[in-house]
Parts: C-alpha cells; structure tokens; sequence
C-alpha cells in the first residue's frame, strides 16, 4: 500500500479511532525499544513482558512485572520514563503541538482529540493551550524534582539521587506509580518532605490540566463574583469539592481500619503520612508507602472503591472521574427531592452530560466484570486449591488496571500469559477511555437515528 494510500485511510478515521491509533503506536514503539538488548541490565525480555511494561508506562498505570530499578538499564528506564510522560500529557497534546510548530494548522480531528482529552468548554487559542500544558507541566515537575532532590540526594549521591528524584517527580504528577525503589515508598513514609511532594504532584495531575489552569489564571486576575467569592466555573468547583472529600474520607477510613492492624505500632505522625499519603494515591497514582497486603479485607475494598473512581476529567489519571461520583450524588438528590433535572451548584446539568455519566460507569462495570471473569479462568488452574483471598487479589488487580492506578497486593507477579494479555487490554481501554473504544467500534454518530412508538416495560 502505498504512502498517498494510508494518507487517505487515516483521513477517513473517526475521531475516536485516530485517538486510538495514536496510543497503540506509542505503546509497540514503546514495547519494541524494551525488548532490545540495550534496555535491559541482564537477560532481553521477552516481547509480551516489553508490551505489558510498555502499555503499563504509556497508560500511566504503574502494574509493573518486574523491578525496572534493577531489571531494566538506564536505556530501558528512559524509555518507560518517556511513555510515562507522553502518557501523562496525552499524545494529543504532543501532536497538535508538533503541527502548530510546524505551521500546519490543527484539524478538526485534532480540535476533537483536545476537547476530549482536556476540555469542559470550549477555548479560543489551542496555541495558547497547548503551550501552557507543556509549560506547566515542566514547571511543576521541575520543581518536584528540585524538592525531592533533597531527600534523596543525601542518600543516593548527586547523580542517582538528581535522577531518581527527576523519576519520582514524572511519575508521580503524571499518576503513573512507578518507581525506581523495590519496595515503592515505603522507606520514605515517615519523611514530611517526600510525602507533601509527592501528594501534591498527585493531587495537580489528578484534578486536570484546565482546573489547574483556570485557577492559576484566577489567582492572576482576581476575578470575584456579587459575593466576593473567586468566580469558578461548575466544572472546577465538582473537581476539587469531589477531590476533597475522597482524601479526607479514604484518611480517616484507614486511620480507623488500620489503627490495630497495619498501622499498628506507627507513631502517630507516621500512622498519618502513611493513612493519608494512600488515599491520596489510592485513586490513580499507584505509590505506596505501607505493604498493601497487610490491609484488611474491608481497606482493600474501600481502596478498590476509590480505584473505580479515580481522578479528574483531563487529567493524567484514570477511573470513571470524581464529576461522575458527584454527578451520581446529584441525580440521586434531585429524584429524591421529585425534581426531573439534575443540578448542581444552582447550575442544571445538560442531559447529555447525565447520560454520558451513567454509560460511563455502567460500561465501566461490565468491563470490569467481564474482566474479572476472564482473569479468573486463565489464573486458576487448580479450583481445588484456590489460595487464600485469591479472589480479593484478582478483582484488586482489575480495578487497578482499569483505573490505571497500579497498585497490587500480589497478583501482578502471578499473572500467567492469559492474565497479562488481559490486563493489557483493560489497563488500555482504562487510559484511552470507554466511549472513545464505544465510539471507534460503533463508528460515526447517526444523527438521524429512527424514533418508534414508545411502549412502558416494568422495572424493579
């Protein structure tokens, strides 16, 4: 096929189906490098174990099959240092900044990536936006970096502790989880300055780049409304009043679940860090400072609730995202009251914003239930001799997976090749997004759709 060919074949690609493209290249590129003998420290990897290191980096999930401290070299660490980034930002980001620069212009499909990727309404200059993402992005990670320098740098040395902290910093403001450490953080989960660092990289690439922008924007301007209040938009005051509560909610919970168990024998400030720096990065980061596996069953399923959340729209997290919880909230709240619209901050949510929401989290629990299935039935071999709370770990790791959280309380290292294919697949339908796979699979929107006689069924 010849190139003036595939040209006008990716031109006739939906929307949804070039977002799609651009991931899954990224992630064989990503999986290629991996899998050369330059990437490693001692024996190549094999190419699925490349593709789950690679898919896991890109889709900024952090499930990781191997100690890429260790396992992988400088080389190999770069690269999934690289697809963590590109990740993070969104390749769509990158490519609608590639054609600004190269004065090409940006296309209808790329104006659709972006709104879908970054947007709640829409902006004038995506030459602007663009330029402040990257901008951004560069300056908040520069300064993680800086900040956990001197954690680290004391103990590793100047050049290990720069690098490593320069690592840290990525991965944790893209919510990516991976770390240069065997055990995570949990070396670090007493030290005030880590903890503070790395929450706060979570919590700014979790809420989203335009939450982000708007309030640096209005901490610039000072715009107040009648109040004297700061004039937020809708969307940014759901994210952060949403954000908020789960961190104070999944703090305390934890405190109180694990305060004679895993956190049993901390002092109080450490029990703290430790309490609250998990539920900070329960929802989509993946860092832990505690061995999850010592949490009791009703912990893993309250951070198993917290994963199936997740972070922000336009963020670098996945989940089915806080507006859809606090969407749900209010649907319930205004039915309740016999109200037939939904509001929010006296401002009435558009219905197909409400039905975006719920097939969201509904395709999001088939998926995950499908998922589940499917995982059970290629890792247990021997139904005879199931291993204690064997369940608990397979449905921990598919949350995690779809969530992109990467979090794991043992099943990743027994993930046999059907479990790996599997949880490839769910942790990239997790990043790209469950209505982009819908809208690619089911192709353009029939905006004249035949409409029948209605007929009433039963429900309940």
């Amino acid at each position: 096929m010849t190139l003036s060919a595939l040209l006008s074949r990716a031109k006739r690609l939906s929307p949804a189906q070039a977002l799609m493209i651009y991931y899954a290249a990224a992630i064989l590129v990503g999986a290629g490098l991996l899998a050369t003998p330059w990437a490693v420290a001692d024996t190549p990897l094999s190419f699925l174990d490349a593709l789950f290191t690679a898919t896991s980096a890109q889709c900024v999930t952090g499930l990781s099959i191997l100690d890429i401290g260790t396992r992988l070299s400088l080389f190999g660490q770069l690269i999934v240092l690289f697809l963590i980034q590109i990740g993070g930002l969104g390749i769509t980001t990158f490519s609608v900044y590639l054609f600004i620069y190269l004065r090409v212009g940006v296309s209808t499909r790329g104006r659709w990536l972006i709104n879908e990727t970054l947007m709640h309404t829409p902006i004038g200059s995506w030459r602007e936006l663009v330029r402040d993402i990257i901008v951004m992005t560069l300056i908040i990670e520069g300064l993680g970096a800086l900040l956990l320098g001197f954690a680290f740098v004391p103990r590793l040395g100047l050049l290990e502790g720069g690098y490593s902290a320069l690592f840290h910093s990525i991965s944790a403001f893209c919510n990516a989880g991976f770390s240069l450490f065997p055990d995570s953080l949990v070396g670090f989960r007493a030290n005030a300055l880590v903890n503070i660092t790395v929450m706060t990289l979570i919590i700014l690439g979790g809420i989203g780049f335009l939450v982000i922008r708007e309030l640096y924007q209005l901490g610039i301007s000072g715009q107040r409304g009648k109040t004297g209040r700061l004039r937020l938009s809708l969307h940014t005051r759901i994210v952060l009043i949403t954000s908020l509560l789960l961190i104070i909610y999944g703090t305390i919970a934890i405190a109180w679940l694990e305060a004679n168990g895993a956190l049993a024998g901390m002092s109080f400030s450490e029990g703290f860090w430790t309490a609250l720096f998990q539920s900070v990065s329960t929802r989509t980061a993946g860092f832990n400072s505690i061995d999850l596996s010592s949490f009791r069953v009703p912990t893993l399923f309250l951070i198993i609730f917290l994963m199936f959340v997740g972070a922000s729209p336009g963020s670098a997290g996945g989940g089915v995202k806080t507006t859809s919880l606090a969407l749900f909230f209010a649907i319930f709240y205004s039915r309740l009251k016999g109200n037939p619209h939904t509001s929010l901050f006296r401002r009435t949510i558009p219905e197909p914003v409400i039905s975006k929401a719920l097939a969201l989290v509904i395709l999001s629990v088939i998926l995950i239930g499908t998922a589940l299935f499917a995982l059970l039935v290629v890792q247990d071999t021997d139904l005879l001799h199931e291993q204690h709370r064997e369940f608990l770990s397979y449905l921990f790791e598919t949350f995690s997976a779809f969530g992109t959280v990467g979090l794991s309380i043992g099943a990743t290292a027994l993930l046999t090749t059907g479990g790996k294919v599997i949880v490839i697949l769910l942790m990239f339908a997790g990043r790209v997004g469950l209505l982009t796979l819908a809208f690619a699979i089911a192709g353009r929107t029939r905006r004249h759709a035949p409409h029948y006689a209605e007929e009433n069924i039963m429900i309940g």
